[in-house]
């Protein structure tokens, strides 16, 4: 298939990797001609490397898109018009508004838009899947996530939309349920008019889950963690480990006790999380499989970071249904 990868970034620099090691025939587009450049030296041929992209649109069949969040609208709506599949990097869009345009236009065209959200791929959410599935800690009571760390800030969108976003989509995938209420604080302590820490309380169903990311505590945190009835999971995204703590309360007359039953590493390994999620998406261009998650997946998720930004401004919980 011939893919226009758009954006060579850091991020669109892993991208063009991956492409090329599943045998896609790579275009490039890139304002820098810097960048351009280097991923001629990568080897990318000279003809297929361009500064506007629509040079490239009758050429290909798929677009990969990674680019700035505040572009993804424009990039994407006239590659669809071009009729042209889209891969379009998390956040889909900035607005919801404008993320609902994309997927109204993904169905109107009858074209494959796929999100990057890539936590759906890691083989950590294959083992806390399997592990749900098989009622392995009962019932869910509520669930933790953690994308924190010392690091650049972005500059397109804040850290709710750019970190906390990944544990939206991934509960949401996980828990089967959309969300249904948002509670956050938000700060803007770099005084950039974007959040740059963030904590939000997401109900999914009568299931709440705590997000924190943030920009300033040290290290690389990307951690979440499961409590059902009958024990927890706790799984870590940088190390890919899931460990299973089995245990629960009893009663003793009138006073309760904490009773372990054991603990148990599950295994968490598979392919590279970004191999995973564009081999997919070139299996749902050419048929040979569902997109595993369509324009709507990335609206929702987008609904979540509306919601936690009125509920940061207006100090209440914002019901999903008032974003709708």
């Amino acid at each position: 298939m011939n893919v226009l990868l758009v954006g060579l970034g850091r991020w669109g620099e892993k991208h063009l990797r991956v492409l090329t090691q599943l045998g896609a025939t790579v275009w490039v587009a890139d304002v820098a001609d810097e960048r351009r450049q280097w991923a001629i030296g990568q080897g990318v041929d000279r003809a297929r490397a361009v500064a506007d992209f629509r040079q490239a649109l009758p050429h290909v069949e798929a677009i990969d898109v990674v680019t700035p969040a505040d572009s993804h609208r424009a990039v994407a709506e006239a590659c669809l018009r071009a009729g042209r599949h889209c891969f379009i990097e998390k956040p889909l869009t900035v607005t919801v508004a404008d993320g609902r345009a994309i997927a109204e236009l993904a169905r109107a065209t009858a074209r494959v838009v796929q999100v990057g959200h890539i936590f759906r791929f890691h083989p950590v959410t294959a083992t806390l899947r399997a592990a749900l599935t098989a009622d392995r800690i009962g019932a869910v009571r509520y669930a933790t996530g953690r994308f924190s760390g010392f690091k650049r800030p972005r500059t397109d969108v804040g850290v709710t939309h750019t970190d906390a976003i990944h544990y939206f989509d991934l509960f949401a995938s996980l828990l089967g349920r959309e969300a249904s209420s948002v509670g956050a604080v938000q700060r803007d302590y770099l005084g950039r008019g974007l959040d740059d820490m963030s904590v939000t309380t997401v109900t999914y169903g009568d299931v709440p889950v705590v997000v924190e990311a943030n920009y300033f505590v040290p290290g690389t945190h990307r951690e979440c963690v499961i409590v059902g009835e009958r024990g927890s999971l706790v799984a870590d995204y940088g190390a890919s480990t899931v460990t299973l703590h089995a245990g629960e309360h009893h009663r003793r007359g009138a006073a309760w006790e904490a009773v372990e039953t054991g603990k148990e590493d599950l295994p968490a390994r598979g392919d590279e999380p970004l191999r995973l999620e564009l081999e997919a998406f070139l299996a749902a261009c050419e048929g040979r499989g569902a997109n595993p998650v369509p324009a709507e997946a990335g609206v929702h998720a987008l609904e979540v970071v509306e919601a936690a930004a009125r509920s940061a401004r207006l100090q209440r919980i914002v019901a999903i249904s008032e974003i709708r």
